[in-house]
């Protein structure tokens, strides 16, 4: 009985929270409501025995991409105005996509239903290991049939990490670089000024 009325739960709080995320006009708020979202998702997992999708959820989309999303909304300078503009513009081209994306997923259910798509079936030989959690067999399939493609997605990820800082920190020709003991030998008189400025007149720098 508290599986189902934690199912509900989390489920009614999935779709409340998804909805809430694409009305919300703020769009830092649209960012929280998504870290919800992400977090009963994760509830779900839980309730279904995936706990290793579960710990992705919140380690992975919460604690990374939402995080940064949050960041970046913040940081940038959002003409409200403008973002509900732009939205009434688009709308029915979002719609014209949206109905094409409707059209193919009932075309390939359809066809699907019909018998002219066969989907595979599996085999048995990535079942999971007897008497071991999902994490644990997981790993085991990773590390051992996967192994070279897991080692290469971790080399691509590594390659593009380092390409990500040398574009950012690359050296400008035109900045000149750091005095140290210039900056060490500086006496304080030499960097600040005392003024003593009159009322309504300001600094004259």
């Amino acid at each position: 009985m508290i599986q189902l009325i934690a199912f509900y739960l989390f489920a009614g709080l999935v779709v409340l929270s998804g909805c809430v995320t694409i009305l919300s006009r703020n769009p830092v708020h649209s960012v929280l409501w998504l870290i919800l979202a992400f977090f009963n998702a994760a509830g779900l997992m839980v309730l279904l025995g995936a706990e290793f999708i579960a710990m992705l959820l919140v380690i992975v989309y919460v604690g990374a991409v939402a995080v940064l999303f949050l960041f970046v909304v913040m940081m940038l300078d959002i003409d409200f105005a403008t973002l509900r503009a732009g939205f009434i513009r688009n709308f029915p081209l979002g719609m014209l996509i949206a109905l094409v994306l409707l059209g193919e997923l009932v075309l390939g259910i359809g066809a699907e239903r019909a018998g002219a798509i066969h989907l595979g079936t599996p085999d048995g030989n990535n079942a999971a290991v007897a008497g071991a959690s999902n994490i644990t067999a997981i790993g085991a399939l990773l590390y051992s049939r996967y192994l070279f493609l897991f080692e290469a997605a971790g080399i691509i990820l590594l390659v593009a990490m380092v390409g990500a800082i040398v574009l950012t920190h690359r050296q400008r020709g035109d900045t000149r670089g750091q005095n140290i003991p210039r900056q060490i030998a500086r006496r304080p008189e030499d960097a600040t000024v005392n003024r003593s400025p009159a009322v309504g007149e300001g600094v004259v720098l």
